[in-house]
């Protein structure tokens, strides 16, 4: 079978790209040929042999010539509409599995795909893994920044809400061409071309069952879980964090809480916008990025993780990866997050955006027996392998 994996970001950035390469890879193991489509970027770790990419967009970049130049590129992309059906003839494939492509590479790759479709009278599959809540909500996190909280406003009244409260960046024309993107491509009812839309949490799907046009597509599928050490580390004296650090992810604060609970050593594994700050927060280590056997043991080895969005996450990663290294989660109650989370038996959940109940819960249950209590509970929890889910994958697949 060939399969064409597409994702804005071909270098590792977060969950989504592990997600995409992890995949991909199986295949490949699996005697599958496969090609990528995304952004071309010196750090790029893989690709296709044909160098068919779109230059890159940067939707965070400030300044008035980047602002009058991206607009037109962020909702429609002709490059990458053009690269795309290239790709697609010279590779063939029997499946497209697409990822995270709004505002960098546009829904104009639907339209590539189905143009290839009419005139190569080609059965192409086409499945989009939903790894956030972007066709619903031009935020894609369900979350007006402005106020730190989670909106659904723009599943039932339009998306005019996302400028209104400033929800992208907090940025008037960020959000003005969210708003345009989500609008011209939901009138043009592209989202049609998708055959299967995977959805990681029953959360997730039912917030993309509120458009008609999507909710006869979806299935949940929870996220697998990577090949790991999985030995019993001896748990360490410390809290763990592990993710992206940006303000969504609770990270202000977190620390702010960490400053105050200055007898309770953190460790912080990850990068993102927040990364100074962190570095300036005394009892706080910051270990970078980590993967494999070094995350494993920094998992293994943690008291307690912690994962406190105050967005709508999806299926976090970081909760799957710390119960099934035995380490119980301090999760908030936002999104999928306690779908994931038994509550007394697996960890805690705790309300979103409350420092107060933040600094007494931690304080809590480091002072208590309940980390070593959960352990045998959360190594009981069980998550498809990536071979397991595969498996799933591919019956969409065909």
């Amino acid at each position: 079978m060939k399969i064409l994996m597409v994702n804005k970001f071909l270098y590792p950035a977060g969950g989504a790209e592990t997600y995409t390469f992890q995949i991909g890879a199986y295949w490949e193991e699996q005697g599958d040929k496969v090609a990528y489509f995304g952004m071309d970027d010196p750090d790029n770790i893989v690709g296709n042999p044909w160098g068919l990419y779109t230059k890159s967009v940067d939707f965070h970049k400030k300044g008035l010539r980047a602002n009058m130049i991206n607009p037109l590129k962020i909702i429609y992309s002709m490059e990458a509409r053009e690269k795309m059906e290239k790709l697609l003839d010279q590779f063939c494939p029997d499946v497209v599995h697409i990822n995270n492509f709004n505002y960098q590479l546009t829904p104009s790759i639907l339209l590539a795909i189905t143009s290839y479709r009419r005139k190569s009278f080609r059965k192409l599959r086409v499945i989009y893994t939903a790894h956030d809540s972007q066709l619903v909500c031009p935020n894609h996190y369900m979350y007006r920044p402005t106020q730190h909280q989670t909106c659904e406003k723009c599943l039932t009244g339009g998306f005019g809400h996302c400028i209104e409260g400033r929800c992208i960046h907090q940025s008037l024309m960020r959000s003005c061409l969210g708003t345009m993107e989500s609008i011209y491509w939901n009138w043009r009812k592209v989202y049609r071309y998708i055959d299967v839309i995977v959805c990681p949490s029953d959360f997730i799907k039912q917030q993309l069952d509120t458009n008609p046009i999507l909710a006869d597509k979806t299935v949940m599928l929870r996220n697998f879980v990577r090949e790991m050490d999985r030995r019993e580390f001896q748990k360490g004296r410390y809290v763990l964090y592990f993710g992206r650090y940006s303000e969504e992810k609770g990270i202000r604060m977190l620390l702010e809480v960490c400053r105050e609970l200055p007898e309770i050593p953190f460790i912080f594994a990850g990068r993102g916008p927040l990364n100074d700050e962190i570095l300036s927060t005394g009892n706080v280590s910051n270990v970078g990025f980590l993967s494999g056997q070094a995350l494993d043991q920094l998992i293994g080895e943690a008291r307690f993780s912690v994962c406190l969005s105050e967005c709508n996450e999806n299926c976090p990663f970081s909760v799957i990866e710390s119960l099934m290294h035995g380490t119980p989660v301090l999760g908030t109650d936002r999104g999928g997050i306690p779908e994931l989370i038994d509550d007394g038996h697996t960890g805690w959940i705790v309300p979103a955006g409350d420092k107060t109940v933040l600094r007494h819960r931690i304080m809590q249950i480091w002072n208590s027996d309940e980390p070593e209590r959960f352990e045998a509970a959360c190594r009981k929890v069980k998550f498809d392998s990536l071979k397991e889910y595969a498996g799933k994958l591919r019956r969409f697949y065909q």
